[in-house]
């Protein structure tokens, strides 16, 4: 038979072949979208280093939901600024928190989003560090007791899911404890478990205000060269009771987001960082890159290593695309 037997770009021939065949789709049923919500009045600052990204005071915020539900994302992601912070980060457990007054917004107004709450500390300590300190380090133990308040308090508000991102040894465990003790067995756990010590996340810093006042966060969030370890720290936290494990960043992991996908039977979630959302921003806006093209490139690359979970900051702009055809 003479060359080439096989033809691959047969099936490629026009776009309604190719749709036909095509592996990997991206829907808006796979994000979730980050807010960025700070204590006070009247407020929606944009971020300067994030370009169409947010943050938003309370009475502000149906600027936002309206959108996301006309959108139909299915959830969002609260990350709270408030307006005092302290050595141990208490806004985060206290009833008048902003995220606690956040959820019951959110849930009486729009009792059909999804509201999941970080739970960390770096945004309400004075050192900007995800705990309690202890000779210039977090100490992991004394944090663990900090997040058990923190998570019955966002349960108590109306949350629908937390989402321990601090890193701690023991957090799921001692998170899943305290659910169940304060009568909240249903809600589940999606937890950070493989979270890297990262560059791509400086743009959130900004608009999180979570910069360290000293130091760094490698004690607690992983070595970026480590494959193995995040295989370790998903096997932990699916034995202390996370209903979904997350990789963050994703971009520059997908190869980690692949390796969990292919070794455990659970949902994967990935975020695609605040770095990732503001490369693409940047070279789109230098006219270097097809933003849109880019964009929907990189989302389908995250799916397409096992994701079943999209967090990220161009979600409503995907959704319009794809809402579009």
């Amino acid at each position: 038979m003479p060359f080439p037997i096989h033809r691959p770009r047969r099936l490629r021939k026009n776009e309604n072949i190719r749709r036909l065949i095509r592996e990997t789709h991206i829907s808006i049923d796979d994000f979730i979208y980050p807010l960025f919500i700070e204590d006070g009045q009247n407020i929606k600052l944009e971020i300067p280093s994030m370009p169409g990204i947010f943050r938003y005071s309370i009475d502000r915020l149906s600027e936002e939901l309206d959108e996301i539900s006309k959108l139909n994302i299915p959830a969002v992601l609260l990350f709270g600024i408030p307006s005092q912070k302290d050595a141990v980060g208490s806004d985060t457990w206290s009833d008048e928190g902003i995220i606690q007054r956040a959820v019951r917004f959110i849930k009486e107004n729009y009792p059909h989003l999804y509201v999941i709450t970080d739970v960390c500390f770096c945004e309400y300590t004075e050192h900007g560090h995800c705990g309690v300190l202890c000779n210039h380090d977090v100490d992991n133990d004394q944090t663990l007791e900090n997040t058990k308040k923190q998570v019955v308090s966002h349960a108590k508000a109306g949350a629908d899911m937390v989402a321990p991102s601090g890193m701690m040894d023991g957090v799921v465990k001692a998170i899943r404890e305290a659910l169940d003790e304060a009568g909240f067995t249903d809600i589940p756990i999606m937890s950070y478990s493989a979270k890297y010590a990262s560059s791509y996340y400086g743009p959130f810093r900004d608009a999180a205000q979570s910069t360290p006042a000293f130091g760094d966060r490698r004690t607690y969030q992983m070595d970026p060269a480590n494959k193995r370890e995040a295989l370790k720290e998903v096997a932990l936290d699916i034995e202390e009771g996370a209903d979904i494990v997350m990789v963050k960043p994703a971009l520059a992991y997908l190869d980690i987001i692949c390796e969990i996908r292919n070794n455990f039977n659970v949902p994967v979630a990935a975020y695609n960082v605040s770095g990732e959302y503001s490369m693409v921003k940047a070279a789109g806006k230098l006219g270097w890159i097809d933003e849109k093209k880019v964009m929907l490139e990189t989302l389908t690359s995250i799916k397409r290593a096992g994701a079943d979970i999209i967090i990220t900051y161009h979600a409503k702009e995907a959704a319009k695309i794809l809402k579009e055809g």
